[in-house]
C-alpha cells in the first residue's frame, strides 16, 4: 500500500499571497479544518513545506 499523508488546513489563506492560495487549492483544501489524504511524494511534501503556517500534518 502506498504511503499517504493527511494534511489539514488550520489557518485561512485569505490575506496570503496568490501563490499560497493556489497551493492550498491544488492540495484540494477548501474549508478550514478540512483534512485531505494525499500520496507521500516529494512534490506534495514540497507544497506543504511552502506554506507551513497554514497547514498541519495530522496522524
Amino acid at each position: 500500500m502506498p504511503q499517504t499523508i493527511k494534511i489539514k488546513l488550520v489557518r485561512s489563506p485569505i490575506c496570503t499571497p496568490e501563490k499560497h492560495k493556489v497551493i492550498v487549492r491544488s492540495l484540494g483544501l477548501r474549508k478550514l479544518n478540512q483534512v485531505v489524504e494525499r500520496p507521500d511524494t516529494p512534490s506534495f511534501r514540497g507544497m506543504v513545506k511552502k506554506i507551513p503556517h497554514l497547514l498541519a500534518i495530522v496522524d
